[in-house]
């Protein structure tokens, strides 16, 4: 059994790798648009510096090999603002809410993932449900939209969640399997008061908001200013 100093332990080595992965997500941020506008190769040397550092500290968060971090500098690292990234809250007229296990960390979750260029968020929000469960839904309402740093969201860069309430469409079968079935272990239909345990901390916070929002509350969440008195 591990004890109250390997705990405390973890967690502080676990809120480190946080720090240093938003310091990367932040000097990314500012290679990225240095490398776009610079128009001398002087200033270009020095922003292809700042993403190397930057490369290095998501390493040392991530502690993973530069290596194998390498090929995100032609992708990921050359975007200059946070990811937008959509997930579906698809309560039934039952009140049961679609969850699936992840199959990269096996914890519950609302079905959802990367929006993409030529879509709005809601379409990408129903695509992604679609994708990952075969159930097809409708977004109806915003329940928000959550910054990664403040809802537990546990990733090397900073997201902006748009969380959409949806309903499955009637009488319409769900495609079985899904078509990006390897990302979900499995899926379940979970009443409001019965929710597993073991949910996703990005999603913990947010799967309540939603139920607001069915309930009759249209206030869709946003972090507003006066409640995150520093981004660092």
């Amino acid at each position: 059994m591990a004890s109250h100093s390997d705990n405390t332990k973890d967690t502080a080595d676990t809120m480190l790798a946080q720090k240093l992965a938003l310091y990367a997500d932040i000097l990314r941020d500012c290679s990225a648009a240095g490398l776009h506008y610079a128009d001398n190769i002087y200033d270009q040397d020095r922003y292809k510096r700042i993403q190397d550092v930057a490369i290095e500290l998501l390493a040392l968060a991530t502690t993973k090999p530069l290596e194998e971090l390498e090929p995100l500098r032609a992708t990921l690292f050359t975007r200059t603002a946070p990811l937008p990234s959509g997930d579906g809250a698809v309560i039934d007229t039952a009140g049961r809410i679609l969850l699936i296990r992840r199959s990269d960390n096996a914890l519950w979750a609302m079905p959802g993932g990367a929006l993409e260029v030529g879509e709005t968020s809601a379409q990408g929000v129903v695509r992604e449900v679609l994708e990952e469960t075969g159930v097809a839904c409708n977004a109806i309402a915003l329940v928000g939209v959550h910054d990664s740093r403040f809802c537990g969201t546990v990733f090397f860069q900073q997201l902006y969640h748009f969380t959409f309430l949806c309903h499955p469409l009637p009488n319409i079968q769900p495609i079985i399997p899904p078509s990006h079935a390897h990302e979900v272990l499995e899926m379940h239909w979970f009443p409001e008061h019965a929710l597993p345990d073991d949910i996703d901390p990005g999603h913990i916070r947010r799967i309540p908001e939603a139920y607001r929002v069915w309930h009759g509350d249209p206030e869709a969440y946003f972090d507003r200013v006066d409640e995150k008195s520093s981004t660092l």
